[in-house]
């Protein structure tokens, strides 16, 4: 008998934890039906932190110096033969460019190979002709003072175009530019002289803008950028 009630006493031990079970099963959801638009929480929220300054105490970085195409200051062409008309017309081009030359052999920089030197020495002081690699020269207010600087070019190799600038400080040729460039044109807008490249894609350019630096005195880089080549810059010049 006893053996008997050990069975009997489990199973009415069950009966009554599975009513308990359904009774509170049937309270939770009665509660939710009752409470189904009431918010519910999401959980602690992270706090929010402010900015950090990383390294405090370390000294800035000193503002960089501007861009200079390869000339940081006025070179004075002293060989050249003073004008004191203050008209840079009035000296030749050709001997401007012959005393660069010098100059930058004196430094131990030459630009240009023995023959191409030679070649120029030969027609410098007939500059455009069909054969000689000179430049007709330009004239055109760079520096914004109303008068005109002198703009050499010189084709150098296949491809390449050197263009020397010069101004007159108290009567003395001094040279304002010195670039190297594979132009697809050049040109002088609003006193700056921009040089216009081809892109690494078809129809695109990149535009080096060169601008008078009134504090180094010498033209240096203002703005290099790239898009789409203009109509008017699809003709190659300059070369």
């Amino acid at each position: 008998m006893s053996h008997v009630r050990g069975l009997r006493r489990p199973r009415a031990l069950v009966r009554a934890v599975a009513l308990a079970s359904v009774v509170a099963g049937t309270a939770v959801l009665l509660g939710g039906c009752g409470q189904a638009s009431a918010p519910k929480s999401a959980g602690h929220a992270a706090p929010v932190t402010g900015p950090a300054e990383l390294w405090p105490g370390s000294k800035p970085a000193p503002a960089a110096s501007p861009a200079t195409g390869g000339q940081e200051k006025p070179q004075p062409l002293t060989a050249v033969p003073r004008v004191p008309s203050g008209d840079i017309r009035k000296v030749s081009a050709g001997s401007v460019l012959l005393a660069q030359i010098d100059a930058d052999k004196r430094r131990d920089q030459p630009v240009f190979e023995e023959n191409e030197e030679r070649t120029i020495r030969s027609c410098a002081d007939k500059p455009g002709s069909g054969s000689c690699p000179v430049r007709a020269p330009e004239y055109h207010d760079l520096t914004g003072d109303g008068k005109d600087e002198l703009i050499v070019g010189v084709r150098s190799g296949s491809n390449l175009l050197i263009i020397y600038a010069y101004t007159l400080k108290h009567g003395v040729v001094t040279s304002i530019l010195g670039s190297t460039s594979s132009p697809q044109s050049v040109e002088v807008a609003d006193h700056k002289l921009v040089i216009h490249e081809p892109g690494d894609a078809p129809g695109y350019e990149s535009r080096t803008v060169y601008a008078w630096d009134a504090r180094h005195q010498v033209m240096t880089i203002q703005d290099v950028g790239y898009g789409r080549r203009a109509p008017a810059s699809a003709t190659p010049s300059g070369r």
